[in-house]
Protein backbone atom coordinates (compact mmCIF):
# COMPACT_ATOMS: atom_id res chain seq x y z
CA UNK A 1 0.00 0.00 0.00
CA UNK A 2 0.95 3.62 -0.53
CA UNK A 3 2.19 5.64 2.42
CA UNK A 4 -0.58 8.20 3.15
CA UNK A 5 1.90 10.63 4.59
CA UNK A 6 3.48 10.86 1.19
CA UNK A 7 0.20 11.68 -0.67
CA UNK A 8 0.48 14.96 -2.68
CA UNK A 9 -2.93 16.67 -2.40
CA UNK A 10 -1.78 19.35 -4.88
CA UNK A 11 -2.23 16.77 -7.66
CA UNK A 12 -5.98 16.79 -7.02
CA UNK A 13 -8.66 19.32 -7.80
CA UNK A 14 -8.36 20.59 -4.22
CA UNK A 15 -4.82 21.76 -3.42
CA UNK A 16 -4.36 22.25 0.32
CA UNK A 17 -3.55 25.85 1.17
CA UNK A 18 -3.36 27.67 4.51
CA UNK A 19 -5.29 26.04 7.35
CA UNK A 20 -6.46 23.27 5.01
CA UNK A 21 -2.94 21.80 5.26
CA UNK A 22 -3.39 21.40 9.04
CA UNK A 23 -6.81 19.82 8.80
CA UNK A 24 -7.22 16.11 9.64
CA UNK A 25 -8.18 13.99 6.63
CA UNK A 26 -11.24 12.67 8.50
CA UNK A 27 -12.67 16.23 8.65
CA UNK A 28 -13.33 16.06 4.94
CA UNK A 29 -13.14 12.28 4.27
CA UNK A 30 -15.38 11.05 7.13
CA UNK A 31 -15.77 7.57 5.61
CA UNK A 32 -12.08 7.30 4.93
CA UNK A 33 -13.05 6.16 1.46
CA UNK A 34 -10.68 8.24 -0.59
CA UNK A 35 -11.93 6.80 -3.84
CA UNK A 36 -15.43 8.15 -3.18
CA UNK A 37 -16.20 11.59 -4.77
CA UNK A 38 -15.48 14.37 -2.28
CA UNK A 39 -17.04 17.83 -2.96
CA UNK A 40 -14.63 20.76 -3.20
CA UNK A 41 -17.04 23.68 -2.62
CA UNK A 42 -16.74 25.50 0.71
CA UNK A 43 -20.35 24.96 1.79
CA UNK A 44 -19.79 21.18 1.79
CA UNK A 45 -17.59 21.50 4.87
CA UNK A 46 -18.37 24.90 6.34
CA UNK A 47 -21.67 25.91 7.92
CA UNK A 48 -23.13 29.09 6.34
CA UNK A 49 -23.35 31.44 9.31
CA UNK A 50 -24.54 34.18 6.98
CA UNK A 51 -27.77 32.38 6.24
CA UNK A 52 -27.23 32.49 2.47
CA UNK A 53 -27.34 36.33 2.46
CA UNK A 54 -23.98 36.61 0.69
CA UNK A 55 -24.02 33.44 -1.38
CA UNK A 56 -22.33 30.08 -0.75
CA UNK A 57 -18.88 30.89 -2.16
CA UNK A 58 -16.81 31.55 0.99
CA UNK A 59 -13.80 32.39 -1.17
CA UNK A 60 -15.48 35.59 -2.28
CA UNK A 61 -14.67 37.14 1.09
CA UNK A 62 -12.51 34.65 3.04
CA UNK A 63 -9.15 33.01 2.38
CA UNK A 64 -7.89 29.55 3.46
CA UNK A 65 -5.57 31.36 5.86
CA UNK A 66 -8.18 33.22 7.99
CA UNK A 67 -11.87 33.81 8.37
CA UNK A 68 -11.23 37.52 8.94
CA UNK A 69 -12.33 39.81 6.08
CA UNK A 70 -9.95 42.71 5.29
CA UNK A 71 -11.49 43.93 1.98
CA UNK A 72 -14.93 45.14 3.03
CA UNK A 73 -14.62 48.55 1.19
CA UNK A 74 -13.45 46.81 -1.98
CA UNK A 75 -16.28 44.29 -1.77
CA UNK A 76 -18.79 47.13 -1.50
CA UNK A 77 -17.30 48.83 -4.54
CA UNK A 78 -17.74 45.60 -6.50
CA UNK A 79 -21.40 45.67 -5.46
CA UNK A 80 -21.80 49.28 -6.69
CA UNK A 81 -21.95 50.98 -3.29
CA UNK A 82 -18.64 52.50 -2.28
CA UNK A 83 -18.23 53.17 1.45
CA UNK A 84 -17.19 56.84 1.23
CA UNK A 85 -17.64 59.73 3.60
CA UNK A 86 -19.58 58.94 6.73
CA UNK A 87 -20.46 55.53 5.29
CA UNK A 88 -16.85 54.43 5.80
CA UNK A 89 -17.12 54.71 9.61
CA UNK A 90 -20.27 52.67 10.02
CA UNK A 91 -20.54 49.17 11.46
CA UNK A 92 -21.98 46.53 9.19
CA UNK A 93 -24.98 46.11 11.44
CA UNK A 94 -25.80 49.83 11.14
CA UNK A 95 -27.06 49.09 7.66
CA UNK A 96 -27.54 45.32 7.64
CA UNK A 97 -30.04 45.11 10.50
CA UNK A 98 -31.42 41.63 11.40
CA UNK A 99 -31.67 39.12 14.26
CA UNK A 100 -28.54 37.47 12.93
CA UNK A 101 -25.63 39.87 13.16
CA UNK A 102 -23.79 37.79 10.56
CA UNK A 103 -26.58 37.98 8.00
CA UNK A 104 -25.87 40.71 5.41
CA UNK A 105 -28.94 40.73 3.18
CA UNK A 106 -28.74 43.08 0.14
CA UNK A 107 -30.27 46.48 0.81
CA UNK A 108 -30.09 48.16 -2.58
CA UNK A 109 -27.81 51.05 -3.51
CA UNK A 110 -30.40 53.86 -3.48
CA UNK A 111 -30.14 56.34 -0.62
CA UNK A 112 -33.80 55.95 0.29
CA UNK A 113 -33.27 52.25 1.11
CA UNK A 114 -31.52 53.29 4.34
CA UNK A 115 -32.58 56.92 4.77
CA UNK A 116 -36.33 56.89 4.28
CA UNK A 117 -36.87 57.63 7.96
CA UNK A 118 -34.45 60.60 7.71
CA UNK A 119 -36.31 61.84 4.62
CA UNK A 120 -39.72 61.59 6.29
CA UNK A 121 -38.54 63.16 9.54
CA UNK A 122 -37.01 66.29 7.97
CA UNK A 123 -39.10 69.44 8.56
CA UNK A 124 -36.79 72.28 7.56
CA UNK A 125 -37.78 72.03 4.82
CA UNK A 126 -40.34 69.26 4.88
CA UNK A 127 -38.95 66.99 2.18
CA UNK A 128 -42.04 64.87 1.79
CA UNK A 129 -44.54 67.73 1.68
CA UNK A 130 -42.31 69.72 -0.69
CA UNK A 131 -42.06 66.86 -3.13
CA UNK A 132 -38.28 66.61 -2.86
CA UNK A 133 -36.46 63.87 -4.67
CA UNK A 134 -35.63 60.77 -2.63
CA UNK A 135 -32.21 60.68 -4.25
CA UNK A 136 -30.32 62.29 -1.37
CA UNK A 137 -27.15 63.01 -3.39
CA UNK A 138 -29.02 65.62 -5.45
CA UNK A 139 -28.59 67.94 -2.47
CA UNK A 140 -26.32 66.15 0.02
CA UNK A 141 -22.68 65.29 -0.47
CA UNK A 142 -21.97 61.57 0.08
CA UNK A 143 -18.33 62.46 0.78
CA UNK A 144 -19.36 64.65 3.72
CA UNK A 145 -19.74 63.68 7.35
CA UNK A 146 -23.25 65.05 7.99
CA UNK A 147 -26.55 66.08 6.45
CA UNK A 148 -25.57 69.73 6.09
CA UNK A 149 -25.69 70.78 2.42
CA UNK A 150 -24.07 73.39 0.27
CA UNK A 151 -24.56 71.22 -2.75
CA UNK A 152 -28.14 72.11 -3.66
CA UNK A 153 -28.60 71.91 -7.43
CA UNK A 154 -30.77 74.83 -8.50
CA UNK A 155 -29.93 74.52 -12.20
CA UNK A 156 -33.59 74.62 -13.21
CA UNK A 157 -33.58 78.21 -11.90
CA UNK A 158 -29.94 79.42 -11.60
CA UNK A 159 -29.36 81.43 -8.44
CA UNK A 160 -27.11 84.16 -9.84
CA UNK A 161 -26.39 87.72 -8.68
CA UNK A 162 -29.49 89.08 -6.95
CA UNK A 163 -31.04 85.62 -6.83
CA UNK A 164 -28.05 84.18 -4.95
CA UNK A 165 -29.82 84.36 -1.58
CA UNK A 166 -29.35 82.04 1.41
CA UNK A 167 -32.87 82.27 2.77
CA UNK A 168 -34.89 79.82 0.70
CA UNK A 169 -38.09 81.04 2.36
CA UNK A 170 -37.91 84.34 0.51
CA UNK A 171 -39.07 82.53 -2.61
CA UNK A 172 -40.47 79.33 -1.14
CA UNK A 173 -43.04 81.05 1.04
CA UNK A 174 -45.48 78.15 1.39
CA UNK A 175 -43.07 75.65 2.90
CA UNK A 176 -43.61 73.51 -0.16
CA UNK A 177 -40.58 73.78 -2.37
CA UNK A 178 -42.25 72.21 -5.38
CA UNK A 179 -44.91 74.86 -5.98
CA UNK A 180 -42.66 77.93 -6.41
CA UNK A 181 -43.15 79.45 -9.89
CA UNK A 182 -40.09 80.44 -11.98
CA UNK A 183 -42.04 83.36 -13.51
CA UNK A 184 -40.67 86.79 -12.58
CA UNK A 185 -44.12 88.09 -11.68
CA UNK A 186 -44.56 85.44 -8.98
CA UNK A 187 -42.00 87.30 -6.82
CA UNK A 188 -41.70 90.76 -8.39
CA UNK A 189 -45.23 91.94 -9.09
CA UNK A 190 -44.91 94.52 -6.34
CA UNK A 191 -41.75 95.87 -7.98
CA UNK A 192 -43.54 95.94 -11.34
CA UNK A 193 -46.55 97.87 -10.01
CA UNK A 194 -44.43 100.36 -8.06
CA UNK A 195 -42.20 101.31 -11.03
CA UNK A 196 -42.87 104.87 -12.16
CA UNK A 197 -39.96 105.63 -14.47
CA UNK A 198 -41.47 104.47 -16.65
CA UNK A 199 -44.77 103.33 -15.21
CA UNK A 200 -44.69 99.66 -16.24
CA UNK A 201 -48.36 98.93 -15.68
CA UNK A 202 -49.64 102.05 -17.46
CA UNK A 203 -47.23 101.49 -20.35
CA UNK A 204 -48.39 97.92 -20.78
CA UNK A 205 -44.93 96.45 -20.23
CA UNK A 206 -44.54 92.72 -20.09
CA UNK A 207 -44.42 91.18 -16.60
CA UNK A 208 -41.48 89.10 -17.81
CA UNK A 209 -38.80 91.13 -16.01
CA UNK A 210 -36.04 89.22 -17.85
CA UNK A 211 -37.05 90.91 -21.11
CA UNK A 212 -35.31 94.08 -19.87
CA UNK A 213 -33.61 93.31 -16.55
CA UNK A 214 -30.83 90.95 -15.51
CA UNK A 215 -30.45 89.29 -12.12
CA UNK A 216 -27.80 91.86 -11.23
CA UNK A 217 -28.52 94.15 -8.30
CA UNK A 218 -30.30 97.44 -8.83
CA UNK A 219 -32.92 96.55 -11.44
CA UNK A 220 -30.76 98.11 -14.17
CA UNK A 221 -32.81 97.65 -17.32
CA UNK A 222 -31.55 97.29 -20.88
CA UNK A 223 -34.44 96.82 -23.30
CA UNK A 224 -33.29 95.29 -26.60
CA UNK A 225 -35.23 97.31 -29.15
CA UNK A 226 -33.78 95.16 -31.95
CA UNK A 227 -36.11 92.36 -30.89
CA UNK A 228 -39.12 94.52 -31.78
CA UNK A 229 -40.49 95.54 -35.15
CA UNK A 230 -38.53 98.81 -34.93
CA UNK A 231 -34.76 98.18 -34.47
CA UNK A 232 -32.84 101.29 -33.37
CA UNK A 233 -30.03 102.64 -35.56
CA UNK A 234 -28.13 105.92 -35.78
CA UNK A 235 -29.46 108.76 -33.62
CA UNK A 236 -32.46 106.64 -32.66
CA UNK A 237 -30.15 104.65 -30.38
CA UNK A 238 -29.40 107.72 -28.26
CA UNK A 239 -32.89 109.22 -28.30
CA UNK A 240 -34.63 109.32 -24.93
CA UNK A 241 -37.44 106.76 -24.76
CA UNK A 242 -39.97 109.41 -23.76
CA UNK A 243 -39.52 111.26 -27.07
CA UNK A 244 -41.18 108.43 -28.95
CA UNK A 245 -43.16 106.90 -26.11
CA UNK A 246 -44.70 110.07 -24.70
CA UNK A 247 -48.12 108.41 -24.87
CA UNK A 248 -46.92 105.12 -23.46
CA UNK A 249 -45.10 102.09 -24.78
CA UNK A 250 -48.00 99.99 -25.97
CA UNK A 251 -48.99 100.42 -29.61
CA UNK A 252 -46.36 103.05 -30.42
CA UNK A 253 -46.51 103.73 -34.20
CA UNK A 254 -43.41 103.06 -36.29
CA UNK A 255 -44.16 105.42 -39.20
CA UNK A 256 -41.63 108.29 -39.55
CA UNK A 257 -44.42 110.87 -39.61
CA UNK A 258 -45.55 109.81 -36.13
CA UNK A 259 -42.50 111.55 -34.66
CA UNK A 260 -41.19 113.74 -37.48
CA UNK A 261 -44.19 115.47 -39.04
CA UNK A 262 -43.08 118.78 -37.50
CA UNK A 263 -39.68 118.36 -39.14
CA UNK A 264 -41.41 117.56 -42.43
CA UNK A 265 -43.66 120.65 -42.30
CA UNK A 266 -40.83 122.97 -41.24
CA UNK A 267 -38.48 121.98 -44.06
CA UNK A 268 -38.14 124.68 -46.72
CA UNK A 269 -35.14 123.55 -48.76
CA UNK A 270 -36.96 122.07 -50.46
CA UNK A 271 -40.43 122.63 -49.07
CA UNK A 272 -41.50 119.03 -48.49
CA UNK A 273 -45.17 119.74 -47.99
CA UNK A 274 -45.58 122.05 -50.98
CA UNK A 275 -43.57 119.67 -53.16
CA UNK A 276 -45.76 116.75 -52.26
CA UNK A 277 -42.90 114.74 -50.79
CA UNK A 278 -43.68 111.45 -49.12
CA UNK A 279 -43.89 111.52 -45.32
CA UNK A 280 -41.81 108.33 -45.28
CA UNK A 281 -38.54 110.00 -44.24
CA UNK A 282 -36.57 106.79 -44.84
CA UNK A 283 -36.98 107.21 -48.59
CA UNK A 284 -34.35 109.98 -48.56
CA UNK A 285 -32.89 110.20 -45.05
CA UNK A 286 -30.93 107.71 -42.99
CA UNK A 287 -30.98 107.53 -39.19
CA UNK A 288 -27.60 109.21 -38.73
CA UNK A 289 -28.49 112.83 -39.58
CA UNK A 290 -31.03 114.82 -41.60
CA UNK A 291 -28.28 116.27 -43.76
CA UNK A 292 -27.44 112.89 -45.24
CA UNK A 293 -30.49 112.90 -47.46
CA UNK A 294 -29.94 110.81 -50.59
CA UNK A 295 -33.03 110.45 -52.75
CA UNK A 296 -32.68 107.41 -54.98
CA UNK A 297 -33.82 108.77 -58.32
CA UNK A 298 -33.23 105.36 -59.91
CA UNK A 299 -36.42 104.10 -58.23
CA UNK A 300 -38.44 106.64 -60.13
CA UNK A 301 -39.43 106.75 -63.77
CA UNK A 302 -36.42 108.97 -64.54
CA UNK A 303 -33.09 107.42 -63.45
CA UNK A 304 -30.21 109.92 -63.30
CA UNK A 305 -27.13 109.31 -65.46
CA UNK A 306 -24.22 111.44 -66.65
CA UNK A 307 -24.52 115.16 -65.90
CA UNK A 308 -28.08 114.63 -64.66
CA UNK A 309 -26.58 112.91 -61.61
CA UNK A 310 -24.77 116.10 -60.56
CA UNK A 311 -27.46 118.60 -61.56
CA UNK A 312 -28.97 120.62 -58.75
CA UNK A 313 -32.49 119.38 -57.98
CA UNK A 314 -33.97 122.87 -58.32
CA UNK A 315 -32.94 123.08 -61.97
CA UNK A 316 -35.53 120.46 -62.88
CA UNK A 317 -37.87 120.86 -59.94
CA UNK A 318 -38.21 124.65 -59.98
CA UNK A 319 -41.99 124.26 -59.88
CA UNK A 320 -41.97 121.58 -57.22
CA UNK A 321 -41.23 117.88 -57.09
CA UNK A 322 -44.67 116.50 -57.77
CA UNK A 323 -45.56 115.77 -61.38
CA UNK A 324 -42.24 116.89 -62.86
CA UNK A 325 -42.24 116.06 -66.61
CA UNK A 326 -39.56 113.68 -67.91
CA UNK A 327 -39.49 114.85 -71.55
CA UNK A 328 -36.16 116.39 -72.64
CA UNK A 329 -37.90 119.50 -73.96
CA UNK A 330 -39.27 120.26 -70.48
CA UNK A 331 -35.77 121.36 -69.41
CA UNK A 332 -33.78 121.74 -72.63
CA UNK A 333 -36.01 123.75 -74.98
CA UNK A 334 -33.74 126.80 -74.64
CA UNK A 335 -30.76 124.65 -75.60
CA UNK A 336 -32.69 123.29 -78.57
CA UNK A 337 -33.71 126.76 -79.85
CA UNK A 338 -30.25 128.29 -79.38
CA UNK A 339 -28.41 125.56 -81.28
CA UNK A 340 -27.09 126.78 -84.66
CA UNK A 341 -24.65 124.07 -85.69
CA UNK A 342 -26.93 122.74 -86.98
CA UNK A 343 -29.98 124.88 -86.33
CA UNK A 344 -32.27 122.36 -84.71
CA UNK A 345 -35.47 124.37 -84.96
CA UNK A 346 -34.94 125.38 -88.61
CA UNK A 347 -33.93 121.84 -89.50
CA UNK A 348 -37.04 120.40 -87.89
CA UNK A 349 -35.07 118.19 -85.50
CA UNK A 350 -36.97 116.19 -82.92
CA UNK A 351 -37.17 117.75 -79.45
CA UNK A 352 -36.31 114.33 -78.00
CA UNK A 353 -32.68 115.12 -77.21
CA UNK A 354 -31.96 111.46 -76.38
CA UNK A 355 -32.36 110.59 -80.07
CA UNK A 356 -28.88 112.07 -80.71
CA UNK A 357 -27.36 113.10 -77.38
CA UNK A 358 -26.35 111.11 -74.32
CA UNK A 359 -26.42 112.41 -70.75
CA UNK A 360 -22.66 112.97 -70.51
CA UNK A 361 -22.24 116.08 -72.71
CA UNK A 362 -23.99 117.84 -75.60
CA UNK A 363 -20.90 117.38 -77.76
CA UNK A 364 -21.30 113.61 -77.73
CA UNK A 365 -24.15 113.72 -80.23
CA UNK A 366 -24.33 110.61 -82.37
CA UNK A 367 -27.32 110.44 -84.71
CA UNK A 368 -28.00 106.89 -85.85
CA UNK A 369 -28.75 107.30 -89.56
CA UNK A 370 -29.47 103.60 -89.81
CA UNK A 371 -32.75 104.18 -88.01
CA UNK A 372 -33.92 106.38 -90.91
CA UNK A 373 -35.06 105.50 -94.45
CA UNK A 374 -31.52 106.23 -95.70
CA UNK A 375 -28.95 104.03 -93.86
CA UNK A 376 -25.38 105.21 -94.36
CA UNK A 377 -22.93 102.83 -96.02
CA UNK A 378 -19.54 103.14 -97.72
CA UNK A 379 -18.36 106.74 -98.24
CA UNK A 380 -21.69 108.07 -97.02
CA UNK A 381 -20.58 107.13 -93.46
CA UNK A 382 -17.71 109.66 -93.47
CA UNK A 383 -19.47 112.39 -95.43
CA UNK A 384 -20.06 115.61 -93.51
CA UNK A 385 -23.72 116.07 -92.66
CA UNK A 386 -23.79 119.53 -94.25
CA UNK A 387 -23.00 118.09 -97.68
CA UNK A 388 -26.41 116.43 -97.80
CA UNK A 389 -28.28 118.64 -95.36
CA UNK A 390 -27.18 122.03 -96.69
CA UNK A 391 -30.81 123.08 -96.84
CA UNK A 392 -31.69 121.64 -93.45
CA UNK A 393 -32.48 118.23 -92.04
CA UNK A 394 -36.19 118.10 -92.55
CA UNK A 395 -37.41 116.53 -95.78
CA UNK A 396 -33.95 115.82 -97.18
CA UNK A 397 -34.41 113.84 -100.43
CA UNK A 398 -32.86 110.37 -100.69
CA UNK A 399 -32.49 110.20 -104.53
CA UNK A 400 -28.86 110.04 -105.77
CA UNK A 401 -29.40 112.99 -108.11
CA UNK A 402 -30.22 115.22 -105.14
CA UNK A 403 -26.52 115.24 -104.17
CA UNK A 404 -24.70 113.85 -107.23
CA UNK A 405 -26.13 115.72 -110.24
CA UNK A 406 -22.91 117.66 -110.66
CA UNK A 407 -20.97 114.38 -110.72
CA UNK A 408 -23.43 113.03 -113.28
CA UNK A 409 -23.12 116.06 -115.56
CA UNK A 410 -19.33 116.15 -115.33
CA UNK A 411 -18.83 112.54 -116.34
CA UNK A 412 -17.62 112.12 -119.98
CA UNK A 413 -16.38 108.54 -120.08
CA UNK A 414 -19.06 107.91 -121.05
CA UNK A 415 -20.90 111.21 -121.06
CA UNK A 416 -23.80 110.31 -118.82
CA UNK A 417 -25.88 113.32 -119.71
CA UNK A 418 -25.13 113.09 -123.43
CA UNK A 419 -26.01 109.43 -123.62
CA UNK A 420 -29.03 109.90 -121.40
CA UNK A 421 -27.90 107.54 -118.61
CA UNK A 422 -30.39 107.27 -115.73
CA UNK A 423 -29.73 109.58 -112.79
CA UNK A 424 -30.08 106.66 -110.35
CA UNK A 425 -26.37 106.26 -109.60
CA UNK A 426 -27.01 103.02 -107.66
CA UNK A 427 -27.90 101.29 -110.93
CA UNK A 428 -24.17 101.11 -111.74
CA UNK A 429 -22.23 102.50 -108.79
CA UNK A 430 -21.90 101.44 -105.12
CA UNK A 431 -21.42 103.73 -102.12
CA UNK A 432 -17.82 102.52 -101.74
CA UNK A 433 -16.65 104.62 -104.73
CA UNK A 434 -17.51 105.71 -108.25
CA UNK A 435 -15.29 102.99 -109.59
CA UNK A 436 -15.59 100.28 -110.46
CA UNK A 437 -19.02 100.83 -111.96
CA UNK A 438 -21.07 97.70 -112.35
CA UNK A 439 -23.02 98.44 -115.61
CA UNK A 440 -23.23 95.02 -117.32
CA UNK A 441 -24.08 95.53 -121.03
CA UNK A 442 -23.75 91.82 -121.82
CA UNK A 443 -26.09 90.51 -119.15
CA UNK A 444 -28.52 93.38 -118.94
CA UNK A 445 -28.91 94.34 -122.59
CA UNK A 446 -26.85 93.06 -125.54
CA UNK A 447 -23.51 91.19 -125.66
CA UNK A 448 -20.86 93.59 -126.92
CA UNK A 449 -17.92 92.33 -124.85
CA UNK A 450 -18.36 88.74 -125.95
CA UNK A 451 -19.54 86.77 -128.98
CA UNK A 452 -19.47 88.17 -132.50
CA UNK A 453 -19.55 91.82 -131.35
CA UNK A 454 -16.38 91.54 -129.24
CA UNK A 455 -13.83 94.12 -130.51
CA UNK A 456 -16.14 95.04 -133.40
CA UNK A 457 -17.00 98.52 -132.08
CA UNK A 458 -14.99 101.55 -130.92
CA UNK A 459 -17.47 103.85 -129.15
CA UNK A 460 -20.97 103.66 -127.77
CA UNK A 461 -22.08 105.95 -130.61
CA UNK A 462 -21.23 103.24 -133.14
CA UNK A 463 -24.54 101.64 -132.23
CA UNK A 464 -26.28 104.37 -130.24
CA UNK A 465 -26.78 106.81 -133.08
CA UNK A 466 -28.72 109.27 -130.93
CA UNK A 467 -26.26 110.37 -128.17
CA UNK A 468 -29.08 112.03 -126.27
CA UNK A 469 -31.11 108.85 -126.10
CA UNK A 470 -29.38 105.51 -125.62
CA UNK A 471 -32.62 103.70 -126.20
CA UNK A 472 -32.13 104.42 -129.89
CA UNK A 473 -29.66 102.08 -131.61
CA UNK A 474 -28.82 100.89 -135.15
CA UNK A 475 -27.89 97.41 -136.38
CA UNK A 476 -28.12 98.16 -140.11
CA UNK A 477 -25.29 100.70 -140.22
CA UNK A 478 -22.73 98.16 -138.99
CA UNK A 479 -23.78 95.10 -140.85
CA UNK A 480 -23.51 96.56 -144.41
CA UNK A 481 -27.20 96.26 -144.94
CA UNK A 482 -27.43 99.53 -146.75
CA UNK A 483 -28.86 97.74 -149.79
CA UNK A 484 -32.37 97.16 -148.57
CA UNK A 485 -33.30 95.11 -151.61
CA UNK A 486 -30.51 92.69 -150.91
CA UNK A 487 -31.57 92.39 -147.28
CA UNK A 488 -35.14 91.89 -148.26
CA UNK A 489 -34.15 89.04 -150.58
CA UNK A 490 -32.09 87.43 -147.82
CA UNK A 491 -35.08 87.44 -145.48
CA UNK A 492 -37.67 86.45 -148.04
CA UNK A 493 -40.35 84.45 -146.26
CA UNK A 494 -39.03 85.22 -142.73
CA UNK A 495 -41.99 85.84 -140.46
CA UNK A 496 -41.99 89.26 -138.81
CA UNK A 497 -39.15 90.59 -140.92
CA UNK A 498 -38.87 94.35 -141.30
CA UNK A 499 -36.02 96.49 -142.50
CA UNK A 500 -35.27 98.30 -139.19
CA UNK A 501 -32.88 97.82 -136.27
CA UNK A 502 -35.56 96.92 -133.71
CA UNK A 503 -36.74 94.11 -135.98
CA UNK A 504 -33.14 92.85 -136.24
CA UNK A 505 -32.83 92.83 -132.43
CA UNK A 506 -36.12 90.97 -132.04
CA UNK A 507 -34.76 88.07 -134.08
CA UNK A 508 -31.12 88.32 -133.17
CA UNK A 509 -31.08 89.23 -129.43
CA UNK A 510 -27.64 87.66 -128.98
CA UNK A 511 -26.12 89.21 -132.12
CA UNK A 512 -26.11 86.08 -134.27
Amino acid sequence: MRDPLAFDHDSTAMPLIGQHRMTDCRSCHASMRFDAPTPTDCIACHTDVHAMTVGNDCARCHTPTSWLVDEIPELHELNGFALVGVHGNLSCVDCHVSDNTLAFARLGNDCINCHRSDFMATTMPNHSASGFSTDCIECHDPLGTGWGTGFTSHDFFPLTNGHAIQDCARCHTTGNFSDASPECASCHMTDYNSSVEPNHAAAGFSTDCAACHTTGPGWNGSFDHNLTGFPLHGTHTTTACIQCHANGYAGTPTACSACHIDDYNATTEPNHSASGFSTDCAMCHDETAWGNATFDHNNTGFPLHGTHATTNCIECHANGFAGTPTACSACHMDDYNSTTDPNHAASGFSTDCAACHDETAWGNASFNHNNTDFPLTGQHVTTACIECHANGYAGTPTACSACHMADYNATNDPNHAAVNFPTDCAACHSTNGWEPATFNHDQQYFPIYSGTHHNEWDACTDCHTNPSNYSVFSCINCHEHSNQNSVNNDHNGVSGYSYNSNACYNCHPNGH
